[in-house]
């Protein structure tokens, strides 16, 4: 199995070029971020290409955090502004070679909202396709993001479906469909051919994946078994010292 780091959680207390290092030391196979903007796009490119470790993917901005937002493509209203968001993320992404832009739907609810988001897809997934990028959507669950228009995985799916390019997919987060829809396996069966990317962390408290209510040796398994080669992105919440947290690697990598 591989791994990628998600460095907007691991090592999040360093620069982003120190953390990408960090996780080359500790073994990691990728990494994948959050929000990289403060950091010159040539700086992380330099340290990615000192470690040979890909940036497998970014998201989107948020918007005004202290205001609750948490994206933008599915606010009506707020197109503009989501059009350069995700303008920003596929020219980083193309700086420093990212595969993926997960573009953030933001917090709303109803039919205009709906449309707001297939207009800001379509829109994406067109640009992104000249460098080569997959958009990703995820839902995220109800209790670490209230509000947030996208909330379960037929609505993920029927989005996809209705947008209907081949470089918009879907990014299946364990953790957020353990909390909400449960049944991982069977989540990941059924949905293997739209998804992007996949990503873990200990149910119900998203730690490392050590214990919890979701037995992650079973599910690594499964996706070793389906074929699945892209690193696993190891989106967790470690506390104050990442590398105390890294135990599970061992057992992970078989």
């Amino acid at each position: 199995m591989k791994f990628s780091a998600n460095l907007g959680f691991l090592w999040a207390d360093c620069p982003l070029p120190d953390a990408i290092r960090a996780a080359k030391a500790a073994g990691f196979d990728a990494v994948e971020c959050h929000w990289p903007y403060d950091t010159p796009p040539d700086v992380v490119r330099d340290a990615l290409s000192d470690t040979g470790l890909r940036m497998l993917g970014l998201n989107t901005a948020r918007g005004n955090v202290a205001a609750g937002e948490n994206g933008m493509s599915a606010v009506p209203g707020r197109q503009e502004e989501a059009c350069r968001a995700i303008d920003e993320a596929l020219s980083y992404a193309t700086a420093i070679g990212a595969g993926n832009v997960h573009v953030m739907a933001g917090v709303a609810s109803g039919d205009a909202a709906h449309l707001c988001f297939i207009d800001a897809l379509q829109c994406a997934s067109n640009r992104a396709a000249r460098h080569g990028i997959t958009i990703l959507i995820e839902p995220l669950n109800r209790f670490d993001a209230p509000g947030y228009f996208l909330r379960n995985l037929d609505q993920a799916a029927q989005i996809i479906a209705e947008v209907a390019v081949p470089n918009l997919k879907l990014m299946f987060d364990c953790y957020h469909v353990a909390r909400t829809e449960g049944d991982v396996l069977r989540h990941l069966s059924n949905l293997q051919p739209i998804i992007g990317h996949i990503q873990f962390a200990r149910v119900p408290d998203r730690g490392p994946p050590d214990g919890g209510d979701l037995d992650y040796r079973k599910v690594f398994a499964w996706i070793e078994a389906s074929g699945w080669e892209t690193p696993l992105g190891a989106e967790y919440k470690p506390g104050e010292n990442t590398d105390a947290t890294l135990g599970w690697l061992t057992w992970a990598r078989g």
